[in-house]
């Protein structure tokens, strides 16, 4: 007779204790989510543990990884280097670099890889391009890889930018390819002049814009340029979710980190809405977190995780976070698990909270998980931990 209620409170308990937020000190706001798991998502345990292999240290501000099909790795350093890891060995810094502004947020940005880079052996690059009057702006740059890895040829901008901008902040400049097109994430600058122009479309201010990988602009962009949406902060996070769909992560200011899914020709408000506030306080725009013409966020925090790249897991060493975002944080620093149920975020998990900054999370070609340690300038390789 006893053992039914038992039960039953040992499950409402268990439940109870799933429905616990990540915690995450106080808000900033009292805004109210749009829907429940819209942020402080129940808080999951794994169970999970890493085994932790140091692949490459000695970095200066590590940006972003991409696994090689051959094996090995190509990595950015935003101080202004490109670097090979093959063999367990890091190699010198890449010749043929486009110049580069390296003031405050600017550098050497992302780098990603042509879908054919086994046979044509083509990067395309991100960083903050030099421009007249000590201005400069997010570009993108296509070349090719020498075969001995020690040089860029025929490096070519294939966007940059426009108007330039006095200020050295929030460049964005994630990539990712898709179906014969490049997607590039840009910022607006940070500065109160500037941030308004993420609502001007004719200005690639605070936008995800969409390329082909000449540079050209394709006909079906929703605005007859190159911008694809309109109203980012600074999205330093791209990628494919399983199904196809284009997702952004971008840092919000105090408070308001946003994860997005991406639909073309959609405004995501900023700097009109927020679920964020100004570092002083005051409130962004219109003050409220949403209103009519703006896209919801699929999850945000408050405060902020302050995100860097991010993936999508695809591997059979986790299984069970088949689908799952893994995002980088710069702020308390770690990695962060979103577990998904299609476009919604049902639970949060964090590791290594607050022992370094991260700036970016790949998926290895066996599965297992890269990031880039920028506070010990290290590229990281995890693994599950099997030792007991």
């Amino acid at each position: 007779m006893l053992k039914t209620p038992i039960t039953l409170a040992a499950v409402l308990l268990a439940s109870a204790a799933c429905a616990q937020g990540v915690d995450q000190g106080p808000k900033n706001t009292d805004f109210a989510p749009a829907w429940d798991t819209q942020t402080r998502a129940p808080a999951q345990s794994s169970g999970v543990t890493f085994a932790v292999q140091e692949l490459a240290t000695g970095l200066d501000t590590p940006w972003a990884v991409e696994p090689l099909p051959g094996g090995g790795y190509i990595l950015t350093e935003r101080a202004g280097a490109l670097r090979l890891v093959q063999d367990g060995a890091l190699g010198d810094p890449i010749a043929g670099l486009p110049d580069l502004v390296t003031e405050r947020q600017g550098g050497l940005l992302d780098v990603a890889l042509s879908p054919d880079f086994a046979q044509n052996r083509e990067i395309y690059l991100s960083y903050s391009k030099p421009m007249s009057g000590g201005k400069s702006a997010t570009a993108a740059a296509r070349a090719t890889l020498s075969a001995d890895g020690t040089r860029l040829e025929g490096l070519t901008d294939i966007f940059v930018q426009d108007p330039p901008s006095p200020t050295p902040m929030h460049f964005g400049g994630r990539m990712v390819l898709q179906d014969g097109f490049l997607f590039l994430t840009t910022g607006e600058h940070s500065s109160r002049a500037d941030r308004g122009k993420a609502q001007e479309v004719d200005k690639t201010y605070g936008k995800v814009v969409r390329i082909r990988p000449d540079g050209t602009v394709p006909d079906d962009n929703p605005f007859d340029n190159a911008v694809w949406t309109l109203g980012h902060r600074n999205p330093q996070g791209i990628d494919i979710s399983p199904d196809g769909t284009l997702w952004t992560l971008e840092h919000g200011p105090r408070g308001g980190d946003e994860l997005n899914v991406i639909v073309a020709g959609e405004n995501y408000g900023w700097p009109v809405v927020s679920y964020g506030i100004n570092y002083g306080g005051s409130p962004i725009g219109s003050g409220e977190p949403r209103a009519e013409g703006f896209k919801e966020p699929q999850y945000y925090w408050d405060p902020v995780i302050a995100p860097g790249g991010f993936s999508f897991y695809d591997g059979e060493m986790f299984a069970d976070w088949q689908g799952d975002v893994l995002a980088a944080s710069l702020n308390p620093g770690g990695l962060v698990r979103l577990d998904m149920d299609g476009e919604r975020v049902v639970g949060e998990e964090r590791f290594f909270d607050g022992e370094f900054r991260v700036w970016d999370v790949k998926v290895d070609l066996d599965g297992a998980i890269l990031i880039l340690d920028s506070s010990n300038g290290r590229l990281l390789r995890l693994t599950p931990d099997t030792s007991g």
